[in-house]
């Protein structure tokens, strides 16, 4: 445990067995004071690798402010490109969301990042990589499954499970014994983790289940009350289940989602609070911001809607909550959420057409939809006069779907009276 002699804080050395250690760094905090642990309690080379997945932070400080505590090198890659084509995309064509409410942002970004992370140990000669997430949170689960995935004696180094340091003063009180600087407040109100689909928020404040979330925590939209008083419509076009412009004009799929967080943002769309069920075990408060997201996952099931078969659409929709689940708790990789994929992906390829959809203060509506290869007719949806669809059929219909509830009531099996 931590101990204090004389005023100052004693920190009980321990032996990391590595030559090599690459470490998931963002700069902040906790990774500033785990750079220098790791020199501190091991001989091994240190490497700092950063994931640029659209937090919109400054990233190019990091590799002098990673070198100052005692990284070798500071490994940057942008992948905001990859991020949102492979990851996000698939989860708006299978309309992935956990728990009625939360669209995966920080789940999504997980398995690149632990994917990328460990492809860096590999080319560098790393034998162990090392990570800042908690023992009690997601994180630690989704980093390290994927890790093991592709490569499987790889080490693992989780200092949040085996050093002595049990929370923000601590890891302040270190770094400022051991010369680290940092920016960090022990007042800090909450935890935030950001990228191009969404900003989350947890801790602090926030652990009160009862207590509404303040509004200056908010980044991407602003309050519905202080939205537009004018709604605004806006065009989504959609091939194969995948967005590819916004009001007509061809996007990729970063710039694409950029405009779209712009326009959910600017009319307060796409917040949720929600009390989630942990991997782990336990209960927790997250508060998202996801704009663009529910933007486009909107205008996708509106395209949806008219292009797609029915029992395909229910089958499909069938699997959303194991889907979610799953990428939820850090199995991307596994073969069963690809098996998923590959299914809902075999419905996507009608999923061609645009959507039309209304912002205003908070909301997403659905006021429109078209398609080239549309499953509607108008004709025999008509309840005007029309010759394509005989209505005394559904008499028989009825009657075959209603035997088996004859049966049952025949059999003394039936409903109550």
């Amino acid at each position: 445990m931590l101990r204090t002699s004389g005023g100052s804080s004693v920190w009980p050395n321990m032996k990391i067995d590595a030559k090599k250690i690459v470490v998931a760094y963002s700069g902040g905090l906790d990774t500033s004071a785990i750079i220098t642990w790791l020199k501190q309690n091991s001989d091994a080379e240190v490497i700092a690798w950063t994931a640029d997945v659209g937090q919109g932070e400054e990233l190019e400080p990091l590799d002098e402010k990673a070198r100052a505590t005692g990284a070798s090198k500071c490994v940057i890659e942008d992948l905001r490109e990859e991020f949102v084509r492979d990851f996000v995309y698939p989860a708006i064509r299978t309309n992935a969301i956990y728990e009625g409410l939360y669209l995966l942002g920080t789940s999504l970004a997980r398995p690149i990042i632990g994917r990328k992370l460990t492809e860096c140990a590999i080319r560098e000669g790393a034998d162990a990589i090392c990570h800042g997430a908690t023992g009690k949170g997601n994180d630690q689960v989704r980093f390290e499954l994927t890790a093991y995935a592709f490569k499987p004696d790889i080490k693992i180094i989780a200092p949040w499970r085996i050093w002595d340091m049990k929370g923000r003063r601590d890891l302040m009180d270190y770094c400022h014994e051991h010369g680290v600087q940092i920016e960090a407040t022990v007042d800090k109100p909450y935890s935030m983790d950001a990228n191009l689909y969404h900003i989350s928020y947890e801790g602090g404040i926030l652990e009160d289940p009862w207590a509404e979330p303040s509004e200056d925590i908010f980044r991407m939209t602003v309050s519905p009350e202080k939205a537009p008083d004018e709604a605004e419509y806006v065009e989504v076009d959609f091939e194969q289940g995948n967005p590819v412009a916004i009001n007509g004009e061809k996007l990729g799929p970063v710039e694409l989602l950029t405009k779209a967080n712009e326009l959910g943002g600017k009319h307060g769309v796409g917040r949720v609070d929600i009390l989630e069920n942990r991997f782990v075990g336990m209960k927790s408060r997250g508060v998202y911001e996801t704009p663009g997201g529910t933007l486009l996952m909107m205008a996708h099931r509106a395209v949806e809607q008219i292009t797609m078969d029915r029992e395909a659409m229910h089958l499909r929709d069938s699997m959303i909550p194991k889907y979610a689940q799953l990428v939820y708790n850090g199995f991307w990789y596994a073969a069963e959420r690809e098996a998923l994929q590959a299914m809902i992906d075999d419905t996507q390829k009608v999923v061609t057409g645009r959507a039309r959809v209304k912002l205003y203060k908070g909301n997403v509506s659905i006021v429109g939809r078209q398609a080239e290869n549309s499953l509607y007719s108008p004709a025999h949806a008509s309840f005007e006069a029309e010759d394509v669809y005989n209505q005394a059929d559904a008499e028989g219909f009825i009657k075959l779907n209603a035997l088996r509830l004859k049966l049952r009531r025949a059999a003394g099996l039936g409903p109550k009276e």
